[in-house]
């Protein structure tokens, strides 16, 4: 298991290889995940400077509270609050950059799928299949969110499991959306990307992890996503090869490093 999720960490680290082979294309996956930071920014900044407000609402039983129990509870229910929001504000620049980046980033992701060989012959999916995704990964991080806030809430481990929860669990939720792509364009049913989750869950998770823990360094969220979708990319073909699908579905995907010669791509 260790091994795996290992595994699943080195795919991300893989995924830097495009910047070396096709450093021009990356830096168009540069350009919708500054837009989208920007925006976030633009939402997160007031949420930042008011945490002692929020905080403070949220504990009104604390006002009559003496020192220094009233502030180390108030300070612990912002941190929460901050630790739910970054897992909310992951899953909506993911869904916001995907949506706002799709030309560029099916770019990325059909060169990956050239240059290891077998590409699949369909698209990674269109517009509005972007759309209706990105939709559902806002929601699902909502949930997270939520859950994320509850957790925190529990006295004396709370401020330790909150933000490992919300590290586990957006990371998960970002590893399947990001290689929903790869997975739209070879027509994969339900039950068979159920299979291929289950096969390669420590995998799946080690990649997630990593590129979650990469979106909260400042400014890591803008140079990592194009790399998390090669990665991604990558993670997805290695699944297939890894796993027989149930309904017998050709794989056409191999399990072979981007080539290191400059010509390659």
């Amino acid at each position: 298991m260790i091994r795996e999720f290992a595994a699943g960490i080195r795919t991300l680290l893989r995924g830097f290889g495009l910047w070396r082979t096709r450093p021009g294309l990356m830096n168009l996956g540069l350009i919708p995940a500054i837009i989208t930071i920007v925006v976030l920014g633009a939402v997160l900044l007031p949420l930042a400077l008011n945490m002692g407000t929020i905080a403070s609402w949220i504990t009104p039983f604390a006002e009559e509270w003496p020192a220094p129990w009233k502030g180390l509870v108030r300070g612990a229910v912002g941190f929460v609050v901050v630790v739910a929001s970054l897992a909310l504000a992951s899953a909506v620049f993911t869904a916001l950059t995907l949506t706002i980046g799709d030309p560029f980033y099916q770019r990325i992701w059909h060169a990956v799928e050239v240059q290891l060989g077998d590409a699949p012959p369909a698209d990674g999916g269109g517009f509005w299949t972007t759309v209706a995704e990105g939709l559902r990964l806002v929601v699902l991080g909502i949930l997270i969110a939520i859950l994320v806030l509850f957790i925190g809430l529990i006295p004396a481990v709370g401020g330790f499991l909150g933000p490992v929860a919300g590290v586990v669990l957006t990371g998960r939720l970002l590893a399947r959306e990001l290689t929903g792509r790869a997975f739209d364009a070879r027509d994969l049913s339900p039950a068979d990307r159920a299979a291929l989750f289950s096969g390669s869950r420590a995998r799946v998770l080690g990649f997630g992890v990593a590129t979650q823990l990469c979106f909260l360094i400042p400014g890591g969220a803008v140079v990592v996503m194009p790399v998390a979708v090669a990665g991604s990319t990558m993670l997805a073909r290695d699944m297939l090869a890894r796993t027989a699908l149930p309904s017998g579905a050709a794989a056409g995907a191999g399990t072979h490093s981007l080539p290191t010669s400059p010509g390659a791509s």
